[in-house]
């Protein structure tokens, strides 16, 4: 029978650009027969082979279209297509199936709430009516046509032209006998008629960089960790024990796979004794300098080290080790790379279309337009993501303050409705990502970078908070470090710096950290930071790091700190672990694995790191010599007490008052031979009177070493008696002797 496509649709459909070619291209009913249509450039001739054995032929209509009609029932088939000088090629036609994305998904896509949205877009190798095969599917609502290319076609996509299925923009297609393992990307028709190359948003694998295609891939990986999983649900975090080293996998130890950290840095932190692994961000990355902060392939783990199963094989078995995983996430900005999210269709998509909002000037990258119903399902899925697929407990969420202010370091800028500097959509997108994860996952926890005096960044959404569980408290790092900077002989000048940060240690839940951004870029690193020769060097680390431990709030160490790293990292060479061979590093490495082992056997050190209940001043105002003291409390009344000598002089006899007496432990000394130490302590205990000293009943007079730092802990029949010491009769710092911490 006579066509009934017109000599303009054939030459549409024919150079794959229509946007809705399965509406004229397969199989449909017309009338009382059904009719077949395919496309098949250069075949001199095509034969559709039904299901049921019956062979249709079919007569070219022009520009490799072919189309044909039969009396049969519909049903699947495959064509036979014959080429000048080669054998018959057999297939599956990818215009004969039904749609591989429902109407429910579409539905909820278009509402922006389709939290595992991962499932649906992007490519999925799968069967589909009985096929094997792989099903894409991409938003681009303001594509003319979208097509698929890749290393199964050619990278000539006009035989794999995909259809638009909604106005929201979702275009889709199968294509049989496509297996893991292939290359692909999109080629998008954009409004002004342009042809352009575009990575998938939601490949779940990348191509090795500098290459930059996605990848079909298909997880095969079964968990083993559901123990851990089900330990996680009944664990509150931010009242646990969390030390966390902060990695970044490329250069720790420079070669090494997913499947070797597994054993190598297992092996490591477990020696260490840390509760927690960082990782600086695992998704994929084109450029290896920005320590992957800037992210193209936001679902898909860099493919540096391996499969995303090999990510998942790290992930399970640092948690059947009893490790923690944080990986770093950043939905703040992405790059300008042309093949990946900036103008992704042609126009503004991911990005805030007003460069006043929608440009990062200081990393020359794009803001995400937090505004969008799609764009905000993009980053709230993919931190689902990455928590539900890859087991994560937590996700540090990277440079929050550059997505609260509007005017974050620009001259020009686009106040919000209400003439404020206040990001409002990136407001609520952070209150929903938070909500949603904390929702879904029990036992995760959710991190806040943020360098800003913002209020309420760990409280509950509930309550107007932004719904964090953990702040990084960047104001005790630069306060300390700089404090730790000067020599000890003019520390009693600074002592506001090493204090002030108990002023606010409670109002918000912290995270110490000492991270990668500090010893980076001309600032040195940890051990370069403190005055003097070296020992006195290593001697302040020492310290500074006990310090650090027994303050409120959790503890992030960057590799290469806790052995005392003597060069300033760079992502492009390993750490210096040459420098193990002196035996004083080896003591540092061994300190830092006495603090986490006493920091997880003490709940004073982190059952109350978010109440001042669980912390009473000591000693706060000695600035004539350099001391700070505290105690710690846990919720039963066990105390434990932190002393630091920030001198660089023994102070052979110092008298401090505390709440019973007995015999306290010294269950560290930094200055403790074994970690490098002069060996100056007590012998391994103190016995405490029952001398009132600054209103408290007991006191002890002992020794504290050189830029050293004391935990003193009641032995079992002296603790017995202790009680948790009611937040109003602890003293201020600025009612004792000699004491009123200036800072405070």
């Amino acid at each position: 029978m006579p066509t009934t496509l017109d000599a303009h649709l054939v030459r549409w459909i024919a150079s794959g650009s229509h946007p809705r070619p399965h509406d004229h291209l397969g199989q449909r009913q017309e009338g009382m027969r059904f009719v077949l249509r395919a496309l098949r450039p250069l075949a001199e001739s095509v034969t559709a082979v039904l299901a049921d054995g019956t062979r249709v032929p079919l007569e070219h209509i022009g520009e490799g279209v072919w189309e044909g009609s039969y009396d049969a029932p519909g049903q699947a088939y495959q064509l036979n297509a014959a080429y000048a000088g080669g054998p018959n090629w057999i297939a599956d036609d990818p215009y004969r199936f039904v749609p591989s994305v429902g109407e429910i998904d579409r539905h909820l896509w278009g509402e922006g709430r389709h939290e595992q949205v991962w499932h649906v877009l992007g490519a999925h190798y799968r069967p589909h009516e009985g096929v094997d095969g792989t099903s894409f599917s991409v938003w681009a609502p303001h594509a003319r046509s979208v097509r698929v290319i890749g290393d199964f076609n050619g990278w000539y996509g006009v035989n794999s032209a995909m259809r638009r299925l909604d106005d929201v923009g979702i275009w889709e297609i199968f294509l049989p006998g496509v297996q893991p393992g292939a290359s692909y990307k999109f080629e998008i028709l954009t409004p002004d008629g342009t042809w352009v190359e575009r990575a998938d948003p939601m490949a779940r694998a990348a191509e090795v960089p500098p290459a930059t295609a996605s990848k079909v891939t298909h997880s095969r990986y079964e968990w083993t960790d559901s123990a851990w999983l089900d330990q996680r649900a009944q664990r509150d975090p931010h009242n646990s024990p969390m030390s966390v080293y902060e990695v970044h996998l490329g250069s720790w130890r420079p070669g090494l796979s997913y499947q070797d950290a597994a054993d190598q840095l297992i092996e490591y932190v477990t020696q260490l004794g840390f509760t927690h692994v960082e990782f600086l961000p695992l998704a994929e990355h084109p450029f290896g300098g920005s320590w992957g902060y800037q992210v193209t392939g936001y679902y898909a783990p860099t493919s540096r080290f391996g499969s995303p199963d090999d990510l998942k094989h790290l992930i399970d078995r640092l948690h059947n080790a009893g490790i923690g995983v944080i990986m770093d996430w950043v939905p703040g900005h992405f790059p300008k790379d042309e093949w990946a999210l900036a103008r992704f269709d042609g126009r503004p998509l991911y990005e805030h279309a007003d460069p006043r909002r929608g440009e990062q000037l200081d990393w020359g990258t794009l803001i995400f337009n937090f505004g969008d119903s799609q764009v905000r399902n993009f980053l709230v899925a993919n931190a689902l993501y990455w928590l539900e697929e890859f087991h994560i407990d937590g996700l540090r969420v990277d440079a929050v303050a550059s997505m609260l202010y509007l005017d974050y370091s620009r001259e020009e800028w686009l106040p919000n409705k209400y003439g404020g500097r206040e990001n409002l959509e990136a407001i609520s997108f952070l209150q929903e990502v938070n909500a949603t994860a904390y929702k879904r996952n029990p036992g995760i926890v959710m991190i806040a970078e943020e360098s800003t005096a913002w209020p309420g960044v760990t409280k509950p959404t509930s309550m107007s908070g932004l719904g964090f569980g953990l702040k990084w408290n960047m104001g005790w790092m630069h306060d300390t470090l700089k404090y730790m900077s000067e020599d000890p002989m003019y520390r009693s000048y600074h002592h506001g710096e090493i204090t002030f940060s108990f002023m606010y240690a409670f109002s918000e839940s912290f995270m110490l950290p000492i991270s990668h951004d500090e010893v980076v870029h001309g600032k040195g690193s940890l051990l370069g930071k403190m005055p003097g020769d070296q020992w006195q060097k290593l001697a302040n680390v020492r310290a500074y790091l006990a310090f650090m431990w027994a303050h409120p709030g959790k503890q992030l160490l960057f590799m290469g700190s806790e052995f005392g790293q003597p060069g300033e990292w760079s992502e492009e060479r390993g750490l210096d672990w040459w420098i193990l061979e002196q035996p004083v590093h080896q003591g540092l490495q061994r300190l830092v694995s006495r603090l986490n082992t006493v920091y997880r056997d003490h709940p004073a050190l982190w059952e109350q790191d978010n109440t001042d209940r669980g912390f009473e001043w000591l000693d706060g105002g000695n600035s004539g010599q350099n001391v700070v003291a505290f105690l710690r409390w846990s919720t039963d009344g066990q105390p434990i007490a932190g002393l630091f000598n920030f001198s660089g002089n023994t102070i052979p006899t110092y008298r401090v008052g505390l709440p019973f007496g007995g015999v306290w432990d010294e269950v560290v000394n930094t200055d403790a031979e074994e970690y490098g130490g002069s060996g100056v302590g007590n012998f391994g205990s103190v016995t405490a009177s029952d001398e009132h000293w600054w209103g408290r009943p007991a006191s002890v007079e002992l020794t504290l070493p050189p830029l050293g730092a004391l935990y003193l802990t009641p032995r079992r029949e002296s603790a017995s008696a202790a009680k948790p010491a009611p937040a109003e009769e602890a003293l201020d710092a600025s009612s004792e002797p000699d004491g009123g911490t200036e800072a405070a």
